[in-house]
C-alpha cells in the first residue's frame, strides 16, 4: 500500500529468498522505475515487489501470481491488479491477505466488481521468518528504520481506505502488526498515543545503540549525536 512498505519487504525478501530475483518499484522511483521495469520484464523469473504504481496500463508477460498483500485502496484497482496474470488466454492465480475482520471485503468486490473469490486455506509447515527479519533489523540501523517507517505508512494507508466501514482503524490489532512488520519496539505515533500493548515484547537492547552497516551513513549519525549532547 505504500512506497516504505516496498522498501523494506524488498529488502527482506531479497535476504530470505535466496536463488531468485527481487526487485522493488513505487512512485516515488521516477527516473529509476522504467529501468527496473524494463529489467524484470527481460528477466526468465523473479518477484517485484510494488505499490498501485503497477495496477494498470502496464504489459508483463507471463505473470504467475499476483500476491496483495495490502486490500487495494479502491475496489477497481483490485481487479487491475489481477488483470496482471492470465493476460492473452494465459492461466494465473491472484490472491489477496485479509483478516477476520475484514472478510466482508470479499462480498463487496463480489457485488462492486462482479469478482467472485473463493477461499484458500493457510499453508501448514510455515517457516517463521520473523526472528531473522529482527536479527536483520539489529544488525543494521537501515533494516531497523526502513521497518518502523513501513509500519508507521501501512497505519496511515489503512486509515485513509476508502472502504472504512470493513477496514476500521480502530479495530486493527497493532500488536500483532508490529509482530507481523518484526519490529524492535513500537514506534511513536498519533494513532497509539495513550495506548498499552501487553501483546507485544520490545526488545531489552537499546535501539539508539544499532548502527548503520553503511560506514558513511554511521559516521554522520554519529556527528548528530554528538552534536545533539
Amino acid at each position: 500500500s505504500t512506497c516504505a512498505c516496498v522498501e523494506y519487504y524488498g529488502k527482506a525478501l531479497e535476504s530470505l529468498i535466496k536463488q531468485v530475483k527481487i526487485m522493488s518499484i513505487h512512485g516515488k522511483m521516477k527516473h529509476k522505475r522504467n529501468k527496473i521495469f524494463t529489467e524484470f520484464r527481460k528477466l526468465p523469473g523473479g518477484i517485484l515487489v510494488c505499490t498501485d504504481v503497477m495496477a494498470r496500463g502496464i504489459d508483463i508477460p507471463e505473470v504467475h501470481w499476483v500476491l496483495q498483500y495490502d486490500p487495494p485502496s479502491s475496489a477497481s484497482a483490485f481487479v487491475h491488479r489481477c488483470g496482471r496474470t492470465a493476460r492473452i488466454g494465459n492461466v494465473g492465480s491472484a490472491l489477496v491477505f485479509l483478516l477476520p475482520m475484514e472478510e466482508s471485503y470479499v462480498n463487496f468486490l463480489s457485488i462492486n466488481q462482479k469478482c467472485p473469490m473463493q477461499e484458500m486455506k493457510p499453508q501448514t509447515n510455515v517457516l517463521d521468518l520473523l526472528p531473522k527479519l529482527k536479527s536483520m533489523a539489529l544488525a543494521d540501523r537501515a533494516v531497523f528504520e526502513k521497518g518502523m517507517k513501513a509500519f508507521v505508512s501501512y497505519v496511515q494507508a489503512y486509515a485513509k481506505h476508502e472502504c472504512n466501514l470493513i477496514f476500521r482503524i480502530k479495530d486493527l490489532d497493532f500488536a500483532s502488526l508490529a509482530r507481523g512488520f518484526a519490529l524492535l519496539k513500537m514506534p511513536k505515533m498519533p494513532e497509539l498515543r495513550g495506548k498499552c500493548f501487553p501483546d507485544f515484547t520490545p526488545v531489552t537492547v537499546n535501539t539508539d545503540s544499532i548502527s548503520f552497516k553503511d560506514k558513511n551513513r554511521e559516521k554522520q549519525r554519529q556527528k548528530k549525536l554528538e552534536q545533539q549532547r
